[in-house]
């Protein structure tokens, strides 16, 4: 099992507020709906914080075998 920065990141200034949205959405997501939030987080990150990829879904605990 990896390391999930992604609650630390809730409270980074240096992450746009709508990444730190986003991470707290997929945080705080019932079960059910939480690898939906955990993506749209990462696609977030990866466009907000100039995260490739791979990075951002590592930083929010997904496989990254799904980027490009």
């Amino acid at each position: 099992m990896g390391l999930n920065l992604a609650p630390l990141l809730i409270y980074s200034e240096q992450i746009s507020p709508a990444a730190r949205d986003a991470l707290r959405a997929a945080h705080t997501a019932p079960p059910a709906e939480r690898q939906q939030a955990l993506e749209f987080a990462a696609r977030t990150l990866h466009r907000e914080a100039d995260l490739s990829c791979r990075d951002a879904c590592e930083i929010v605990g997904l496989d990254a075998a799904g980027c490009e």
